[in-house]
C-alpha cells in the first residue's frame, strides 16, 4: 500500500468511521488488523487515512464490527474508491490544504447551510469582496498569493446543490472595501436569492432576544447524515466536526437561527432597501 503525503479530508474522515466502527465493535487495532490478514501499523494507516482501502475490505470491516446500516456502508464504499481529482487540485502545492478541502466537501456535498454574521460567505462573494476581505489578512499576503485565494474562490462558487444562507445584516452592512463593493455585493446576493435552490434569509438588527450572534457556521450535508460535517472558521484555517453530538447540536443551532430570521420575500426587499440606501 502507497502511503500519503497529505491525506485529503475525506480520507481522514473514511478513516475516522471506520475507527469509530471498531471501536464501538469493542475491537482493538491488533484485533482489526488480524481480521483483514494485516498488523497494526497497517491498520493505523487505514485509520488515519494515510493510505487507501479497497471496497471489499470496507464491507468485511463492517461485517466484522456488526454494523447493519447498508446506507452508511455503501457511503463509506463510496469515499474509499471515489477517485475524483476536481479543479482544485491544480491549486494543490500552492494553497493551503484547507481551502482544497473544503472545495473537495463543497463538490461531493448534497446540501448546505450558512449562518453568517460578519461577511458574505465566500461561496457568494463578489470577485471585489472577495479581494478586500483577502487583503486585510494579517500577515498580508503577497500580491501573488492574493490573486491565487481570489481565482481559487471565483473558481468554486457553482451551486448546483439546495443551498440555505441565513446573514445577520452586519454582514450586509460592513464595507469591506467601499460604497461601490457593497452595493455590488448586495446585488449579487438578490440576483442569486431568485435561484430554485437558493435561500436567503436576513436578521436584522432590532431583532429581540437573539443570543446566537456566534454561531456562524458552515453545515454541509454528505451522502448519508452521519457523513455529514460543520466548517468552523479558525485562526490557521478552518476546523472540520464530524462527531454525531456536534452535528446534532449544530443542526439544531441552525434551525433556531432561521426561526427568527425574515423570510425569503422579506429578506430581499431588505437587501434591496439596503443596496438603495449606498
Amino acid at each position: 500500500m502507497v502511503q500519503r503525503r497529505e491525506p485529503t479530508a475525506r480520507h481522514l474522515r473514511l478513516g475516522i468511521e471506520l475507527r469509530r466502527l471498531r471501536e464501538a465493535a469493542g475491537l482493538t487495532a491488533v484485533e482489526a488488523a488480524a481480521l483483514l490478514g494485516a498488523n497494526r501499523v497497517q491498520m493505523s494507516h487505514i485509520e488515519s487515512g494515510l493510505v487507501g482501502v479497497s471496497e471489499e475490505r470496507v464491507r468485511r470491516l463492517a461485517s466484522h464490527y456488526a454494523c447493519t446500516d447498508r446506507e452508511f456502508i455503501d457511503a463509506l464504499v463510496a469515499l474509499a474508491t471515489d477517485r475524483t481529482r476536481g479543479w482544485w487540485d491544480e491549486y494543490r502545492g500552492l494553497l493551503p490544504t484547507s481551502f482544497l478541502d473544503l472545495s473537495e466537501l463543497n463538490h461531493h456535498a448534497s446540501f448546505r447551510r450558512d449562518v453568517a454574521i460578519l461577511y458574505v460567505p465566500g461561496l457568494l462573494q463578489t470577485e471585489h469582496y472577495a479581494r478586500a476581505v483577502f487583503s486585510a489578512r494579517v500577515p498580508e499576503l503577497t500580491a501573488e498569493e492574493l490573486e491565487l485565494r481570489v481565482r481559487h474562490r471565483l473558481a468554486g462558487q457553482k451551486i448546483t446543490i439546495p443551498y440555505e444562507l441565513v446573514i445577520h445584516e452586519s454582514a450586509l452592512r460592513i464595507r469591506v472595501s467601499d460604497r461601490t463593493t457593497s452595493r455590488t455585493q448586495l446585488t449579487k446576493l438578490l440576483e442569486l436569492s431568485e435561484a430554485d435552490n437558493i435561500t436567503i434569509r436576513v436578521i436584522p438588527y432590532d431583532l429581540d432576544g437573539f443570543a446566537t450572534a456566534a454561531s456562524t457556521m458552515t453545515y454541509v450535508g454528505g451522502l448519508v447524515p452521519k457523513l455529514d460535517t460543520v466548517v468552523r472558521d479558525v485562526p490557521h484555517g478552518s476546523a472540520f466536526i464530524d462527531s454525531d453530538a456536534q452535528l446534532s447540536a449544530f443542526r439544531t443551532r441552525f434551525r433556531k437561527v432561521e426561526a427568527v430570521s425574515l423570510d425569503s420575500e422579506r429578506s430581499r426587499d431588505f437587501i434591496n432597501r439596503l443596496a438603495k440606501e449606498l
